[in-house]
Formats: C-alpha cells, sequence, structure tokens
C-alpha cells in the first residue's frame, strides 16, 4: 500500500503524512518517503514542493537527498525534461540537492549529457550553494575535459 500511495497526486501526500504521524506510523511514512524518492523526477520534485509548502521541509530535503542517488546521467536527463518542459525552478530545485549530496566529480558526469546547456547551470547552481562547491566544481569539470 505504500508503494502505491507514494504514486498518489503530490497534494494529498502531505496530509497523509500527518495522519500516519497521529496515528504513531512515523516509520510507515519514512517507507514511502523511501519509495517516492524512486518516482519519475518531476513527480518527485512535485512530492518535494507540496511537502515543503505544507511546513514538511524536513521531509522535503529528505526526499530529495534520497532521490538524487540516480546515476549521473539519469539526473542530467531529468533536468533537462524539466527547462524543456518549462519547469526551471523544479529543475534548479533538482540540481540544488544533487550538488548538496554528490561529488564534484558526479556532477561532472552530468555535464556529458549535454554541456551546453548544463555546464552554466551546474556552475551556477554550485555558485549558489557555496564558493568552495563552485571551485571544485570548476575542478572537476576541467580533470572531465571541459573547459571552463
Amino acid at each position: 500500500m505504500l508503494v502505491e500511495a507514494a504514486g498518489w497526486p503530490a497534494a494529498e501526500l502531505p496530509p497523509l503524512a500527518a495522519e500516519l504521524h497521529r496515528a504513531g506510523l512515523g516509520a510507515d511514512w519514512a517507507t514511502l518517503l523511501w519509495e517516492a524518492a524512486s518516482l519519475p523526477p518531476d513527480q518527485l520534485v512535485a512530492l518535494a514542493d507540496a511537502l515543503a509548502g505544507a511546513g514538511r521541509a524536513d521531509d522535503c530535503r529528505k526526499l530529495l537527498r534520497q532521490g538524487v542517488a540516480r546515476p549521473a546521467p539519469e539526473i542530467a536527463e531529468a533536468i533537462l525534461a524539466l527547462i524543456d518542459a518549462g519547469r526551471e525552478r523544479e529543475a534548479r530545485a533538482l540540481l540544488d540537492s544533487y550538488l548538496r549530496v554528490r561529488t564534484p566529480e558526479d556532477a561532472a558526469r552530468c555535464a556529458h549529457t549535454d554541456p551546453h546547456r548544463l555546464i552554466p547551470l551546474l556552475l551556477e547552481t554550485a555558485r549558489a550553494v557555496s564558493e568552495e562547491h563552485h571551485w571544485d566544481l570548476v575542478h572537476a569539470l576541467r580533470v572531465a575535459g571541459f573547459n571552463t
């Protein structure tokens, strides 16, 4: 049932979280979040937005951290798909989470999918995380063969 619930519309899950916690089923909510982390990226980001909007920022961060455990090319494709669908804010949220959790070398692997589009976005997002993230990514991109 938790696997099925993970695929429900995003707006329905924050109230479910509250009910599960009220009923003493917090562990079930944690399992549901873990299942939701494997949702397609657009649904993952929609759920993260719904959780943040419902005041469940910790759940939002946990979900995004779990969701960015995917291979770099898959993250890159998801970011590009979100941008192409006009959902740049969501793409940036996913990328921000990715950069905070994964190594600079992983982030550099994302660039191979579409360097022209992704490198500027990677660098801009890394700089917003921290100056150290930015310079670590610059180095990783250079090691990966990109001139930044």
